[in-house]
């Protein structure tokens, strides 16, 4: 069994089969699919089973299907809808509090001061994949909380990614302002340059494309053609120290408004290629997660550690939105919606640990906070901020 699960044709079916079992459970709990296919994601993986390890094939399929998540969800934002001093200034203080909180944690249970500093960078981000597909599947993807979630949170990445260049420079005693400024920089004119050139270069050439009696004989071209631009972005947004997953968002946002006559909808061949990869991407972080490595010692670190993640971002995000005017309510949905850590958290936790920064017990309490607060968001969005209201 082992042997044959090593073939990559098997661990493809094996995944799309948690996929839909990961439906079905979730349809039975009565809760969001992102729920069912994560507990179903730890019941293959090394964790119980062992039937699917996080391999490279498994990482680079689920580094797919964030990418195409991301874009997905930008196809359904305006670009001025996104961008709002208010947001930004969610996005800061989601990232400064649960930074502070997560290093004075840190320090009291121990840690040196450069590790601190790093574990306090791994609550600072947020997955933003993981609320946006929620909102989606709850039909509150286009209100003006979840424009206020996705907003904050692509800065927030953006943040919390130059925090950790910061992190591992102090960490490491390299720390140079000129890198960090250099760095925001390149995040700010990649984002100014990609929206810009995405709408008016990318989108308006499509368009002529879409045109012409070529679009007719060939409609597929144009959407191989838009998801070349979105891989393209996300490739970008990597080389210059992003994540991925914020150059397919920018991507789909600078590609929202193109109408099509001639070719066939991009939008439902994305949405095709969410249903398959973005399954995976949920599921692989239950694969990541292996609870063997879980140390009895660790409980109350791991514990703590989650505690704080929820509480940060909650006073980070939400009391922010709530003094900008924002109803209690929807500022606790904010600070709901901002605190899965999922996959950035465990991005974070790995390259530290590959890096020396961190040993082994910490990058397991990082992925076991990441996997914990990414569990409680679907559950607290469906059943206590959103109940009734689908």
């Amino acid at each position: 069994m082992i042997e044959l699960t090593q073939h990559i044709e098997m661990q493809m079916s094996l995944l799309l089969f948690t996929a839909l079992g990961g439906y079905l459970l979730s349809s039975w709990m009565h809760q969001p699919g992102v729920v069912g296919q994560i507990l179903l994601g730890l019941i293959i993986g090394p964790s119980v089973l062992g039937w699917v390890t996080y391999t490279d094939f498994v990482a680079n399929v689920a580094t797919l299907g964030a990418v195409i998540l991301l874009f997905v969800t930008g196809l359904e934002f305006k670009l001025r809808d996104i961008v709002s001093i208010r947001y930004a200034i969610i996005a800061l203080s989601g990232v400064i509090v649960p930074w502070v909180g997560g290093y004075f944690l840190a320090i009291g249970f121990g840690f040196a001061p450069g590790k601190a500093i790093l574990l306090g960078v791994a609550l600072t981000a947020t997955s933003i994949a993981i609320t946006a597909d929620v909102l989606r599947e709850l039909g509150k993807l286009q209100s003006e909380t979840a424009k206020a979630i996705i907003g904050a949170a692509i800065l927030d990445d953006i943040l919390a990614l130059l925090a950790l260049s910061v992190s591992i420079q102090l960490a490491e005693g390299s720390f140079t302002a000129s890198v960090v400024m250099q760095s925001v920089v390149a995040a700010i004119l990649f984002l100014v340059i990609g929206a810009l050139m995405g709408v008016f270069v990318f989108g308006r050439l499509i368009i002529r494309v879409d045109a012409t009696d070529f679009a007719s004989r060939y409609p597929d071209f144009v959407f191989a053609a838009v998801m070349m631009i979105a891989f393209l972005y996300a490739m970008i947004a990597e080389m210059i120290g992003l994540s991925a997953i914020v150059g397919a968002f920018v991507a789909g946002v600078s590609l929202e408004a193109i109408q099509l006559r001639n070719s066939r909808s991009f939008r439902e061949g994305a949405e095709y290629l969410r249903v398959v990869f973005g399954s995976i991407f949920f599921i692989s972080l239950g694969v990541l997660a292996d609870v063997r490595a879980f140390d009895s010692d660790l409980i109350w670190f791991v514990l703590a550690l989650t505690m704080m993640a929820i509480a940060t971002k909650l006073i980070g995000c939400g009391l922010p939105a709530w003094m900008m005017g924002i109803k209690i309510r929807d500022a606790l949905i904010i600070g709901v919606g901002m605190m899965p850590r999922g996959e950035v958290a465990m991005v974070v936790a790995l390259l530290a640990l590959q890096g020396g920064v961190i040993a082994q017990p910490a990058y397991v309490a990082i992925v076991l906070m990441s996997l914990l607060t990414t569990l409680i968001v679907p559950l607290l969005l469906r059943n206590w901020l959103y109940r009734g209201s689908e």
